[in-house]
């Protein structure tokens, strides 16, 4: 299993490390401040896969660009969940800047050198 993950294609390293990072982060309420044990398991769980899988994708792309890629694409995905699971509302300030960054995000993918795959 361990050899699978470490021949794993960066691309695809960096997408199961957002995952994993937007469910944990998305499972931070339920813990409770950590009282919780299960929320809790899957917090440390899936930060641990998330920065496992970061490692592995810094062997090949610059840290920055990862980075950004991972912590934007995450920011976004969280206040989506934070939305619809969690009906946290947002501003329009909020939108935008959440659009900001996505905006970023794609940019850095579809028209940077630097993040080649």
């Amino acid at each position: 299993m361990f050899k699978l993950l470490v021949s794993m294609p960066p691309a695809m390293a960096l997408i199961i490390a957002i995952i994993s990072e937007v469910i944990a982060t998305s499972y931070i309420p339920k813990t409770e401040q950590f009282t919780k044990l299960t929320p809790s398991l899957i917090v440390g769980v899936g930060y641990a896969i998330a920065f496992f899988l970061l490692s592995i994708t810094v062997k090949s792309m610059p840290v920055g660009i990862v980075y950004a890629i991972w912590s934007g694409a995450g920011i976004v995905l969280v206040a989506g969940i934070g939305y619809f699971a969690y009906g946290q509302k947002l501003d329009l300030p909020a939108v935008a800047g959440i659009g900001l960054i996505l905006s970023g995000v794609l940019v850095v993918n579809l028209f940077s050198n630097t993040a080649a795959h």
